[in-house]
């Protein structure tokens, strides 16, 4: 399986991530960048999830069937608004939406924030009802490439 580096301009891998791209600022989505799509990729997923919630997994963003040559999502993307991102879906996170929310974990010690981007050879047949786990089960035999920026954040 292919490594795909996936990082943002906003926060470097393993570093806090800015307050703006959090429930306590705007709420916007971290702005992503990638390189390396593996030959053959007929689509990409981008997830987030926060694995340090205090009722297990929490999922802040599920975004699928990207085009394979789209390398980055601006920072407050809307896949609605933005006409290289036609025929992407965002799915159902765990706040019950279809976009991306961002971190707001209860006061105390940091969360890990997981952003991971899959390179499939296929394109998932859901629509935008789809959760993180019906995502997961419609890719399992089609990654051909993954990577991760690891965020943290506390309030």
């Amino acid at each position: 399986m292919q490594k795909i580096e996936l990082t943002s301009p906003a926060f470097n891998d393993s570093d806090f991530i800015p307050a703006k791209y959090t429930c306590e600022g705007s709420d916007v989505s971290v702005p992503l960048k990638w390189s390396t799509v593996p030959e053959g990729a007929k689509s990409l997923v981008v997830i987030c999830d926060d694995p340090d919630a205090p009722r297990g997994t929490w999922v802040h963003w599920v975004l699928f069937n990207i085009p394979p040559d789209i390398t980055e999502l601006p920072e407050g993307v809307s896949i609605k608004n933005e006409p290289k991102l036609s025929g992407a879906i965002e799915g159902v996170n765990d706040n019950r939406k279809t976009k991306y929310s961002g971190p707001c974990p209860p006061p105390g010690s940091a969360h890990r924030y997981f952003f991971k981007i899959y390179a499939l050879d296929t394109t998932l047949a859901l629509d935008s009802k789809a959760t993180k786990a019906n995502v997961e089960k419609s890719m399992a035999r089609h990654i051909l490439g993954t990577g991760q920026l690891l965020g943290k954040y506390k309030r």
